[in-house]
């Protein structure tokens, strides 16, 4: 305990540090240095409130026991232990919000995503899941108060993806997206099937941060990049100008099309923006590989091959298999209710961390 009280003094000691320095007219007038120094001591914030909430909640707890000591008639010694019960109350939850604050910090929590389904295993009932899964996310976007942008798709004839890129932006959208990442299994009677037997189906999700050029630095020398006349509808400039773009990695072998966009200089921004995501989450994915050689965490390894959850609409369920999480209202969790399954992944993650922690002291 008294490991965690060195560290939020340290934490409070730089946040009065953080308020000092962006006070400073020298700083100010660095717009750079000032917006840095200002997210962090953003970040810092409720840590603080939440330590000087429990330092006052302590000191009152031992002005109380004090009193105690002294001669009180029967009500006041009632209404005194009655009041310590509840500030040992807020203590302990106090404590406990602090430590979950205190947790190690995942970089890429506040950022926007770039999201890609892919219809996988299962043909054209494959890429109606894909479909499917599309309008989840983007209802829950819609109720998370976040933007959504579809950056590239290959739709099929039946009128479902074989895959959909989609970028989302809001506030804190990864921290709540990214247990997304891996395979999602449907089991349901397709359209098409007259018998009325229940199929099985995969689409995959893959979510990643957007990157900015400072969080992953790409030498363009790595770049090779292909200019073409974009295909398909659009009308007479789509077959009048080279204005399709195709990126290739060369270390990696990444690739990325794009031909959505009416300009060739706005098709290599977008496909610029979406080859820094997969460079970094190919990365990302090796060093978590090595990780979880080591020891897989409590909501899995986070790759898109491994199966995190089948939706089994027979029987109106969901099964989250990372966190044997099982829920009898599919109807509205593709509706975009997914709060429950969310939630419900980050306390665990929480969980594992906060073991970890106890572990490791």
């Amino acid at each position: 305990m008294d490991e965690m009280f060195e560290k939020l003094q340290a934490v409070a000691d730089r946040y009065d540090e953080l308020n000092e320095l962006i006070s400073d007219p020298a700083i100010i007038a660095d717009t750079q240095r000032f917006m840095k120094l200002s997210k962090e001591e953003g970040e810092l914030r409720e840590t603080v409130d939440k330590y000087h909430q429990f330092e006052d909640v302590t000191q009152q707890i031992k002005d109380d026991e004090d009193m105690l000591y002294e001669k009180l008639d029967d009500d006041m010694a009632t209404m005194v232990k009655e009041e310590l019960k509840d500030l040992e109350a807020q203590k302990e939850q106090l404590e406990e919000d602090i430590k979950l604050l205190l947790l190690p910090k995942d970089p890429n929590d506040d950022k926007n995503i770039i999201m890609e389904i892919h219809g996988a295993a299962g043909g054209d009932e494959a890429s109606l899941f894909a479909a499917d899964l599309f309008s989840m996310y983007s209802k829950y976007a819609e109720r998370q108060g976040w933007k959504i942008e579809v950056v590239d798709e290959n739709a099929t004839e039946v009128g479902g993806f074989k895959e959909i890129v989609l970028m989302i932006t809001g506030d804190k959208v990864y921290s709540k997206l990214k247990f997304e990442n891996g395979a999602h299994r449907v089991q349901r009677v397709p359209a098409t099937e007259s018998a009325g037997r229940v199929h099985t189906s995969t689409a995959t999700v893959g979510v990643m941060p957007e990157e900015e050029e400072v969080d992953i630095d790409i030498d363009p020398k790595d770049i090779r990049t292909d200019v073409y006349r974009s295909s398909g509808a659009g009308g007479q400039h789509i077959n009048k100008t080279s204005s399709a773009v195709r990126m290739t990695h060369l270390p990696t072998g990444i690739v990325v099309a794009m031909q959505d966009e009416r300009s060739q200089q706005q098709n290599r921004a977008k496909a610029m923006q979406i080859l820094r995501a997969r460079v970094y989450d190919y990365y990302k994915q090796q060093e978590r590989s090595a990780y979880d050689a080591e020891r897989k965490s409590a909501v899995g390894t986070g790759d898109r091959s491994e199966r995190i959850r089948t939706y089994n609409y027979p029987q109106n369920r969901v099964t989250d298999h990372r966190i044997g999480l099982t829920l009898n209202k599919l109807d509205r969790i593709m509706n975009g209710e997914l709060d429950d399954i969310i939630d419900a992944l980050i306390l665990s993650d929480q969980a594992a961390k906060l073991e970890d922690l106890k572990n490791n002291d």
